[in-house]
């Protein structure tokens, strides 16, 4: 099983149409709040050097952004 870790905000849409999709899909996930986690916040603007939600970390990759053919590809999902 892969890890993976959601980085999103309380208020963003897509990051809810993300958790969402993933618990249909069966996939478990760590999730973090980057609206109330300011160290988390920090971690991920300097792994993608850009401020936008959600961030999807899956082992050793990232995408950035609610992608359903990369991610579905990326977690082996038909």
């Amino acid at each position: 099983m892969k890890k993976v870790i959601v980085y999103s905000t309380p208020t963003c849409i897509y990051c809810q149409m993300l958790k969402d999709w993933l618990k249909k899909n069966s996939i478990p996930f760590t999730g973090y709040d980057l609206f109330q986690d300011a160290e988390r916040r920090e971690e991920v603007i300097k792994k993608t050097g850009q401020m936008g939600v959600p961030v999807i970390e899956i082992d050793d990759d990232i995408v950035i952004g609610f992608d359903k053919k990369k991610l579905s590809e990326l977690l082996g999902i038909n």
